[in-house]
């Protein structure tokens, strides 16, 4: 499956983007998708994951309850939506597949990745 990622900007603090995922193939239902995000100097970390029906979703500690994953499997695409933004959240956001049944939590276990779309909080 391929990954192309959308929807970053600039945006000023408690402010709000959606980022999109979209994926090709016809497989998509079949992938545990993810987003991670990477700041300057940083690892790679995980935000958000949603299983492949989209009846589940765990969430990485920094997110607060301010970010939402889901997912059209009709349309072969993940979604975040955040609000509330914060300037801490300035990061290149990535989406990512696995072909498993659980969400994992890692980059490593993730095996196809998008290219990564910019997010800017400016206080």
């Amino acid at each position: 499956v391929q990954l192309q990622a959308s929807g970053g900007g600039l945006v000023q603090a408690g402010g709000s983007l959606r980022l999109s995922c979209a994926a090709s193939g016809r497989t998509f239902s079949t992938y545990v998708l993810g987003w991670f995000r990477q700041a300057p100097g940083k690892e790679r970390t995980f935000v958000a994951g949603i299983s492949r029906s989209g009846s589940s979703t765990y969430y990485g500690d920094s997110v607060d309850g301010r970010f939402t994953i889901s997912r059209d499997n009709a349309n072969n695409t993940v979604y975040l939506q955040m609000i509330s933004l914060k300037p801490e959240d300035t990061a290149v956001y990535y989406c990512a597949a696995v072909g498993t049944m659980v969400i994992p939590a890692t980059p490593v276990e993730y095996d196809h990745w998008g290219q990564g779309t910019q997010v800017t909080v400016s206080s």
